[in-house]
């Protein structure tokens, strides 16, 4: 465990050598900040509520999602990277599971996200848009678990994707719709509730709501009582299917790779 501790470190520490990269983040943060507040702000403008939603909870439930949005991602690039550039022929040689150190850098990446880009974030919602928190502490722990849960499930997608680089030549084309994909049927953009019946029944059979829309449902206060452990539940089956399924396809992944001279 202390190796891939050490990686995230590394990691961590390699990010915080590129200021400006950190800083034009930020300012592009704050800057999708305020045009959803001034866009939701015109919608709520002759009307109190949209579908029972309050104009409070929407700003609530838009900011979360933006937030969780960005650690729903892994490193999924950098592994298709590797592969494209033969790399993971030396980091299979190398004394760690490749899995998990690209899970170590993912966190790297994650937690110096958290410190440079969410908490900022946060204290600008908090103190400018009224961003409001749960009433109970049982609520915000379910949100902490349910959110944790949800970034482990676009690691795992994440990664898959990556993988595909073994069997193409570029990944670029899957990446961008995977982040579409994501965008959309995550809840990242609007509640999910707000769909039409037809295309929330599509949402509930795949695993992007998961990711986003119920962990911040949970925190804005969308669904209470027995429909939190529900949707915790639901966020179990795709973080156990997924982590499975990226165990197998790697297995057959690495089955690709021909190292000469070894």
């Amino acid at each position: 465990m202390g190796k891939y501790w050490q990686i995230a470190k590394g990691r961590m520490q390699e990010n915080t050598a590129y200021s400006a990269w950190y800083w034009a983040g930020t300012v592009s943060s704050v800057m999708r900040l305020l045009i959803i507040y001034f866009f939701w702000q015109a919608v709520y403008a002759n009307q109190t509520t949209i579908q029972n939603i309050n104009l409070e909870t929407m700003l609530t439930y838009i900011v979360i999602a933006m937030l969780l949005q960005g650690f729903v991602g892994g490193v999924g690039n950098e592994l298709a990277e590797n592969i494209k550039e033969g790399q993971v022929a030396i980091e299979l040689m190398r004394p760690y599971d490749m899995i998990f150190k690209m899970f170590a850098v993912d966190i790297g990446e994650k937690i110096m996200y958290l410190i440079q880009g969410t908490l900022p974030m946060v204290l600008i919602a908090y103190f400018f848009m009224d961003l409001s928190f749960p009433k109970s502490p049982e609520t915000i722990l379910l949100f902490i678990v349910s959110a944790l849960v949800g970034i482990w499930i676009g690691t795992f997608f994440d990664f898959l994707v990556g993988v595909l680089a073994f069997w193409t030549v570029n990944v670029w084309g899957v990446r961008v719709l995977k982040e579409s994909l994501i965008t959309f049927f995550s809840g990242a953009l609007v509640p999910i509730t707000l769909f039409p019946d037809w295309l929330r029944t599509i949402t509930e059979f795949l695993p992007f709501q998961a990711m986003v829309y119920l962990p911040v449902s949970i925190y804005s206060g969308l669904i209470s009582g027995t429909e939190v452990y529900m949707a915790l539940g639901v966020q179990l089956f795709w973080l156990i299917s997924l982590y499975v399924l990226v165990r197998v396809i790697w297995s057959q992944a690495i089955k690709q790779i021909t190292i000469f001279g070894g």
